[in-house]
Protein backbone atom coordinates (compact mmCIF):
# COMPACT_ATOMS: atom_id res chain seq x y z
CA UNK A 1 0.00 0.00 0.00
CA UNK A 2 1.26 3.49 -0.81
CA UNK A 3 0.49 6.44 1.44
CA UNK A 4 0.87 10.06 0.49
CA UNK A 5 1.52 12.59 3.24
CA UNK A 6 1.30 16.32 2.96
CA UNK A 7 4.65 17.91 3.74
CA UNK A 8 4.65 20.17 6.80
CA UNK A 9 6.68 22.90 5.10
CA UNK A 10 4.53 23.49 2.05
CA UNK A 11 0.93 22.35 1.62
CA UNK A 12 1.38 21.87 -2.13
CA UNK A 13 4.22 19.33 -1.84
CA UNK A 14 3.65 15.64 -1.28
CA UNK A 15 6.03 12.95 -0.04
CA UNK A 16 5.36 9.36 -1.04
CA UNK A 17 6.08 6.71 1.58
CA UNK A 18 5.36 3.01 1.65
CA UNK A 19 6.28 -0.08 -0.37
CA UNK A 20 6.02 -0.65 -4.10
CA UNK A 21 6.91 -4.27 -4.63
CA UNK A 22 6.05 -4.35 -8.34
CA UNK A 23 8.26 -1.43 -9.36
CA UNK A 24 12.04 -1.40 -9.70
CA UNK A 25 12.61 1.76 -7.68
CA UNK A 26 11.43 1.07 -4.16
CA UNK A 27 10.40 3.93 -1.95
CA UNK A 28 11.40 3.72 1.70
CA UNK A 29 9.02 4.04 4.62
CA UNK A 30 10.85 7.20 5.73
CA UNK A 31 9.95 10.54 4.17
CA UNK A 32 12.56 11.57 1.61
CA UNK A 33 14.71 14.58 2.41
CA UNK A 34 14.78 17.42 -0.06
CA UNK A 35 18.06 18.05 -1.85
CA UNK A 36 19.55 21.26 -0.49
CA UNK A 37 22.72 21.45 -2.55
CA UNK A 38 23.11 23.35 -5.80
CA UNK A 39 24.33 21.53 -8.89
CA UNK A 40 26.84 22.91 -11.38
CA UNK A 41 24.08 23.29 -13.99
CA UNK A 42 21.93 25.30 -11.56
CA UNK A 43 24.90 27.54 -10.70
CA UNK A 44 25.60 28.15 -14.40
CA UNK A 45 21.95 29.02 -14.97
CA UNK A 46 21.97 31.56 -12.11
CA UNK A 47 25.27 33.06 -13.30
CA UNK A 48 23.91 33.46 -16.84
CA UNK A 49 20.70 35.07 -15.63
CA UNK A 50 22.41 37.49 -13.21
CA UNK A 51 25.12 38.55 -15.68
CA UNK A 52 22.80 38.65 -18.71
CA UNK A 53 24.95 36.22 -20.71
CA UNK A 54 24.35 32.86 -22.34
CA UNK A 55 24.60 29.62 -20.39
CA UNK A 56 27.52 28.57 -22.60
CA UNK A 57 29.45 31.74 -21.68
CA UNK A 58 28.60 31.27 -17.99
CA UNK A 59 29.79 27.65 -18.20
CA UNK A 60 33.09 28.77 -19.73
CA UNK A 61 33.49 31.42 -17.01
CA UNK A 62 32.88 28.87 -14.25
CA UNK A 63 35.30 26.39 -15.84
CA UNK A 64 37.91 29.13 -16.13
CA UNK A 65 37.45 30.04 -12.46
CA UNK A 66 37.80 26.41 -11.34
CA UNK A 67 40.89 25.92 -13.55
CA UNK A 68 42.47 29.10 -12.20
CA UNK A 69 41.92 28.08 -8.58
CA UNK A 70 43.27 24.59 -9.32
CA UNK A 71 46.43 25.95 -10.98
CA UNK A 72 47.05 28.36 -8.12
CA UNK A 73 46.65 25.62 -5.51
CA UNK A 74 49.09 23.33 -7.36
CA UNK A 75 51.91 25.79 -6.68
CA UNK A 76 54.18 25.23 -3.66
CA UNK A 77 52.44 27.70 -1.34
CA UNK A 78 49.16 27.78 -3.23
CA UNK A 79 46.49 30.11 -1.89
CA UNK A 80 43.57 31.98 -3.48
CA UNK A 81 41.90 34.81 -1.54
CA UNK A 82 38.62 36.36 -2.67
CA UNK A 83 38.00 39.29 -0.31
CA UNK A 84 34.61 38.97 1.35
CA UNK A 85 34.00 35.48 -0.02
CA UNK A 86 36.80 33.36 1.40
CA UNK A 87 40.20 31.76 1.01
CA UNK A 88 41.14 28.50 -0.67
CA UNK A 89 44.42 27.09 0.65
CA UNK A 90 46.46 23.94 0.34
CA UNK A 91 47.60 22.00 3.39
CA UNK A 92 49.79 18.91 3.79
CA UNK A 93 48.28 16.06 5.77
CA UNK A 94 50.94 13.83 7.35
CA UNK A 95 51.01 10.05 7.00
CA UNK A 96 49.23 8.31 9.84
CA UNK A 97 47.98 4.99 11.11
CA UNK A 98 44.33 4.12 10.65
CA UNK A 99 42.04 1.17 11.11
CA UNK A 100 39.92 -0.69 8.56
CA UNK A 101 36.37 -0.35 9.91
CA UNK A 102 35.23 -3.68 8.46
CA UNK A 103 38.07 -5.88 9.69
CA UNK A 104 39.58 -3.79 12.47
CA UNK A 105 43.08 -4.34 11.08
CA UNK A 106 45.54 -1.44 11.29
CA UNK A 107 46.42 0.24 8.00
CA UNK A 108 48.81 3.03 7.03
CA UNK A 109 47.37 6.13 5.39
CA UNK A 110 49.72 7.99 3.04
CA UNK A 111 50.58 11.68 3.34
CA UNK A 112 48.71 13.90 0.91
CA UNK A 113 47.68 17.42 0.04
CA UNK A 114 44.20 18.62 0.97
CA UNK A 115 42.30 21.77 0.02
CA UNK A 116 40.82 23.91 2.77
CA UNK A 117 38.30 26.74 2.49
CA UNK A 118 37.85 29.45 5.09
CA UNK A 119 34.76 31.62 4.63
CA UNK A 120 35.22 35.39 4.52
CA UNK A 121 33.41 37.93 6.69
CA UNK A 122 30.69 38.84 4.15
CA UNK A 123 29.93 35.17 3.42
CA UNK A 124 29.70 34.37 7.13
CA UNK A 125 27.33 37.28 7.69
CA UNK A 126 25.17 36.33 4.70
CA UNK A 127 24.78 32.75 5.85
Amino acid sequence: MIKIHRDALNNDDFIVVGNRSKQKNRISNKPQKRRKQMTKAELIEIMAKDAGISKAAAGKALSSFVDGVTKALKKKDGKVTLVGFGTFSKSRRKARKGRNPQTGKPISIKARNVVKFKAGKKLKEAV
